[in-house]
């Protein structure tokens, strides 16, 4: 059994969660998500206020499903009471990135600007600083859309040029010493 799966997920006031046929549909005040199930593996339940995700048969992939079901859920039920939200730096001389409508347009040093679009359910905010804020109430599609715009320029070790998480550290390497 799941350690991760056996925590039963607390449902905040505004929020209604409802399962039927294998779909898991959450409702908060910042949107709507759904999630589908594997119901052969695990069975999700409603509790008052608590959703309690628990396995049908003892097996492996089972336990696997378990933990991961559960937490789904809590991810969608944080994204749609709270929301999320993450940082990138964008670090070099001459690299900026601005909004215009639905795009993002960064010149990151190359020949030409990089033109992202920008998806359904994001908000993204580009600052003077370079700080680009992406927010939305699905977690993997803030994460994936902001693993996108990193992989754009990754950060270099030896200037520390590039696209970086707020909270990533770059180690810094020493550069070359010449000839003695």
């Amino acid at each position: 059994m799941s350690k991760i799966g056996k925590l039963p997920v607390s449902i905040p006031a505004g929020v209604t969660v409802s399962v039927a046929d294998g779909l898991v549909t959450v409702k908060g005040p910042k949107g709507e998500l759904k999630q589908d199930f594997n119901s052969s593996l695990v069975s999700v339940d409603v509790k008052g206020t608590e959703v309690v995700v628990s396995t049908v048969a003892d097996s492996k992939p089972a336990n696997a499903a378990h933990g991961l079901y559960r937490n789904l859920i809590h991810n969608m039920v944080v994204g749609v009471s709270q929301g999320y939200t993450k940082s990138l730096i964008i670090t070099g001389v001459g690299y900026r990135a601005e909004v215009q409508g639905k795009t993002l347009v960064m010149n990151l040093g190359y020949s030409t600007d990089f033109i992202a679009s920008i998806p359904d359910g994001l908000t993204v905010t580009a600052d003077k600083d370079g700080k680009v804020t992406v927010a939305g109430i699905d977690k993997q599609k803030v994460g994936q859309y902001c693993a996108e715009l990193r992989s754009l320029r990754a950060p270099e070790p030896y200037k520390g040029k590039g696209i970086r998480y707020e909270t990533e550290v770059i180690r810094r390497k020493v550069g070359k010493t010449g000839v003695k």
